[in-house]
Parts: structure tokens; sequence; C-alpha cells
């Protein structure tokens, strides 16, 4: 894609909340500003790699994964300080997270909600009290295979996910209303 082609391009969820999700969100609460409007700020996807600390191939492995998963380049975390119990260092590699921001957001939620999240086994719906009291929702995956970027026969580990979809909503309540709005499917 050259330059011109992405300018003129939007995500489908973008385009949802600019043409419907604020109208309902300004008129289910009230809002006598548009910007009063809560908005997705960012999604933040962090995978823990304790297998790390014995075998240098499972990171590269998670990094790959998460970089294929994202669309962009992970940044690893390391730890912190010494556990003699976990033969863990200083400044080891023990994960990997990323943030997503505008287009790569809006990108991202849709593959979750419309084909990561129906795949998931025995799934029953999202926690609607993982939120933080700020407007920010926290969920994990026990498997990172659900996600069609990733290859089922080339898979040597299956690799947990954490995942924060920070709102820039004051309220859980606003927070909830926006995400499922999104379609996020919470049990009820």
């Amino acid at each position: 894609m050259s330059k011109t082609d992405t300018a003129k391009y939007e995500p489908r969820l973008k385009a949802q909340y600019r043409e419907h999700i604020r109208a309902t969100m300004k008129e289910k609460f009230k809002y006598t500003n548009d910007m009063q409007i809560p908005a997705l700020d960012k999604i933040v996807i962090n995978m823990g790699v304790g297998e790390a600390v014995a075998d240098s191939k499972k990171m590269a492995s998670a990094l790959a994964a998460l970089t294929a998963i994202a669309g962009q380049k992970p940044v690893t975390t390391k730890a912190r300080k010494s556990i003699a119990g976990f033969k863990l260092r200083d400044g080891m590699s023990i994960g990997a997270k990323v943030t997503l921001r505008r287009e790569r957001m809006y990108e991202f939620l849709d593959r979750l909600v419309t084909i990561a999240l129906p795949r998931v086994r025995d799934f029953r719906g999202l926690n609607g009290k993982s939120f933080d009291g700020n407007g920010n929702f926290a969920m994990g995956l026990k498997e990172h295979i659900v996600f069609p970027e990733i290859n089922y026969d080339q898979v040597d580990h299956s690799w947990g996910m954490d995942i924060i979809i920070c709102t820039t909503a004051q309220t859980n309540e606003e927070a909830k209303s926006l995400l499922a709005e999104f379609k996020l499917p919470f049990r009820n």
C-alpha cells in the first residue's frame, strides 16, 4: 500500500464509532459536549514467557507470534530483580508487550471480537467486572492460537496473553457501554 492508499483507508470499527457509536453514547449519557464522549485510547497486549529462562528459543517464538498478532514489533520485558528459586537473574527477558493505537488498535479489536473470541473453547462471554474504576478493561486469553495469523501446524508452544483496552471514559459504566457498542461479548 502506498502513502496515498493509507490516507483513504479507515478501519471498519473506526468508521462505526464515528458514525453510530458516538451518537448513541451522547444520547445515552446526555453529554453536552462532543469531547466528553468516551473513545478508545490504546490496547496493550502482554505475553509472559516464563519458560524463556531455560530456553531462549521460546522467547524468539513468542516474539514472532506477538508480532504476527499485533502487526507491529513488540518490546521485550525484562526481570527487575533476581529470584534464585525461579533461576531468574536481573535483566533477563521474561516477556513481551506491544501497545496498539489508532488504526492498528481498531483492526486488532475487530479481529478479537469477530474471529478470536468465537474460537475460544468453552467461551461464555467476558467478565463485566474486569474494569479498573477508571474506564480500562482487562482480559486474558489462555492460548494465542485463536488468532487467524497464527499457523497452528507451526506452533511448538501455546502462550497466554493479557489484553488491556484503555478508554477515555471516566467511569466503569461508561466504558462498559462503549465496549458493548463495539460488540464485546459481556456475559450477563
